[in-house]
Order: structure tokens, then sequence, then C-alpha cells
């Protein structure tokens, strides 16, 4: 039995939420150079860890997205699965990164290239330029065992924003909440039913007739299908719950929005969740996910939604219109972090990795994931070697649900050593 469960939990020690890595970064330096690894890190933290002649790199991201009480992290296993109390597990990508330390563990003759940031957009990855050996690229950040990636969607971070007044407001004032809600991937489990919490406040506000706004808070990270939202607002009528949403009376008169209707009508048009489904490869072709509305107490009015498609005709299609709507609204938009799609390739590489997944699961799929995957960045800078990405399973990453299967950890490891000693 390898070591790559303790390793994992001693990764959940160290702080290493989106931003906040440098003590995992620097961990991982000295964990490298007292196996006798050669380490490079460049200016936004990317980690070049490497020995001899290798012909295969092994990539992965060593960022967090930190939701709950993370980055304080208690794992427990609860049928067969690892989780977290209250908190995101890490898991995403934490799981690769202990597979490597136990690889290092082994002296191995390999490429190990550890990007930053992942979760916020590719930023490490966008600025890799190492002067990498190998031929061959195996990603760990794929979450379903006995699967072989070879492409994955690209994407776009669109950000609104409007500046505006406060004026007397009429009525009662109340706090309308949705908390607590399942979330998840915004790529991975967008078509998979959960529920946005900005869109069950907005629904709720319009049903209602609410226009008076004060206030809104509402999602947690671009990447994570929003689990809270919450509003002040004032009302003439009463207001009370029902379903997911909670209403609570207050004792204040706030200001309001000038704008604040045309906030919620906004919030209520939004097409959010998938725009078109990918029928070949089985998954989503088009989404976005409604990610985070903010208003604070200036009158700023900040809305940030990430968006994901297959191709780069149907992302910049996706992008524009989305900008329009905004732009319909009254909002300033524009797009960041825009990352490349990795266009589905079958090569040798990709055929080889297939063959050593079902010698150890006994089957095995050719599959793309509706997902940034840092694959598609890094062929576009290495345009020579030759890509595939593989993961054990992980359900529900960027959410207090996510869990690892820990014999699937196992499983692929095995299938990992398999396409070392076969590259």
């Amino acid at each position: 039995m390898s070591k790559i469960i303790e390793y994992f939990k001693t990764l959940t020690q160290i702080p290493h939420c989106s931003k906040e890595a440098e003590k995992l970064c620097d961990f991982l330096v000295k964990f490298a150079k007292e196996r006798g690894y050669e380490v490079e890190v460049d200016e936004v933290k990317n980690i070049y860890i490497h020995k001899g002649m290798p012909t295969l790199c092994l990539q992965a991201h060593y960022d967090m997205v930190c939701m709950g009480k993370a980055p304080q992290i208690e794992t427990y296993v609860e049928e067969g699965w690892m989780k977290a109390k209250d908190s995101s597990l890490g898991a995403d990508n934490g799981m690769a990164i202990a597979m490597m330390m136990q690889l290092m563990d082994e002296g191995r003759v390999l490429e190990f290239l550890l990007t930053s940031d992942e979760e916020i957009g590719l930023i490490g990855a966008n600025e890799v330029a190492f002067d990498l050996k190998a031929s061959c690229m195996l990603n760990l950040d794929s979450e379903d065992e006995a699967e072989v990636y070879i492409g994955c969607a690209g994407g776009a971070d669109i950000t609104a924003f409007k500046q505006d007044s406060y004026f007397e407001g009429r009525g009662d004032c109340y706090e309308v909440a949705v908390k607590g809600l399942s979330g998840g991937h915004s790529g991975v489990d967008i078509d998979k039913g959960i529920p946005s919490a900005i869109k069950v406040l907005g629904h709720y506000l319009t049903k209602h007739g609410v226009t008076q706004l004060a206030s809104i808070y509402a999602g947690e990270r671009r990447n994570s299908i929003p689990a809270n939202a919450v509003a002040i607002v004032r009302s003439e009528m009463p207001l009370e719950g029902e379903g997911d949403v909670t209403v609570r009376q207050l004792n204040e008169s706030p200001l309001i929005l000038s704008e604040g209707d045309k906030l919620i009508a906004l919030i209520e048009a939004f097409k959010h969740g998938v725009r078109k489904e990918n029928k070949e490869l089985g998954i989503p072709d088009v989404s976005i996910n409604l990610a985070i509305i903010n208003a604070d107490e200036q009158g700023g009015i900040v809305i940030e939604t990430s968006a994901r498609a297959m191709d780069a005709a149907s992302l910049e299609e996706l992008t524009e219109e989305t900008v329009s709507f905004f732009d319909m609204y009254g909002f300033e938009a524009k797009v960041e972090d825009k990352y490349p799609a990795w266009k589905p390739d079958v090569t040798d590489f990709t055929e080889l990795v297939d063959q050593k997944m079902k010698e150890v699961f006994g089957k095995s799929r050719l599959m793309a994931i509706h997902a940034g995957l840092e694959c598609g960045v890094i062929a576009e800078k290495y345009p020579k070697m030759k890509f595939a990405s593989i993961g054990p399973t992980i359900r529900y990453p960027h959410s207090t649900r996510e869990k690892a299967k820990l014999d699937s950890v196992e499983k692929t490891f095995i299938v990992l050593d398999k396409i070392i000693q076969s590259v």
C-alpha cells in the first residue's frame, strides 16, 4: 500500500487556496529537493521538478477551491470515500500531488509540472515557459476512473459593473435568503440539475413583485454553482418564506438602489446553465454559470460569470452574447481569464493510456470534459508534445460535498505506474 493517502492528508493541513498557496509551494520545493530532484520556480510560482532525461511529464495544479471552512480541513472516511467536515476537500487536485510525492519518494526519472492558480483562470498554465524535455504529458486533473480524457472545454470569465445610487424606500424591510444549497463545479456539474441560489432568489423576488433592493451578496466562486444568496429588500406587501427561501423581517429602513428593480429583472432573465448539448460526446457543449452578484454600500454592483464551450467559435459567440446582455441592462462588461479548448485528439500516447486503464479497471473510454484542463493552454506552448488526462473518481469538487473514492486513488496510481513503465 502506497503512502498516497497519508501524503494527501498532509497536504490538507497546509493552506493552499488559490492566490494563497505559498506555504504549499515552499513545502513541495523542499520535498523534491530532499529527494534529489532539480527544481525551478517561475515568477507566478509554477514548479518544475525533474531528474535525468525523462520521456514523460506529469502535470497537476496545487491550488484548491476553498469552500466552507477551508483551508481548515478535517478529513474523515465514510463507506470508502474520503470527505471533509463542512469544507471542500481539495482532492481536486491534491490527490494528484500526493501521487507525485509517492513517485518522488521512489526516485522515478520523470518531469513534474505543478501549476499555480489553476482554479481562478489557469493563471499558472498561461505563464509556463520551462524547457520541458519529455515528449508526452499526462495531466492528472480528471475526476472519473476508467476514463481517458483527450479534450476539454475552453472558457472565459465575463464580469459586469454598474455604479448606482441610493434613495428612500417604502414599506417594511426583509432579509430574503437562500442558504446551504448543494453547490458544485460550474463545468462538470452544470448539467446535474443543481439549483443556483442566485436564480432561486431572483425568481422569488420576481414572483412576489419585489422591486426595492437595498443590497445583495450572492455566490462564492466563479467556478462554483452558487450555494448561498442573501438580499436585503423593502416591500409594501408582507413577505413569507417558501421552499428554499427564508424570509426574516428586520427593524430597519435602509436606502434602496435606484436600479435595483433592473438587477432583479436581470437575474430572472439570465439563462444560467447548459445552453447547448454535445450529443456526440454526451456532455454539455455550451454553458454559463451566473456565479457571483454583490452590491456594496457605495452603490457599486458587480456580477461575475463563468462561460464554457467545447470549441472556440461557440465560446466567442457566448461571450459576445453575454456582453450584449449586460450592456442591455446598463452594465459595463469585460472578458477576463480566457483559455482555449483542447480539441479531442487520438494519438499513440492516448491509445497507450487507454490500454493501461483497461488492464487495471477492465474497461476504459476516451472522453472529453466540459471543464477547463490545463492541457489546452500548455499544448499551445508545446505543439510537439502529446497529451492525455486521467484521475481518480472525485465527486462534487468546488463544494463542501466534495469526496474522493479511496480505492479509485490506489487503482489509478497502478495505471499511472504502468504508463510510466511503458512510455
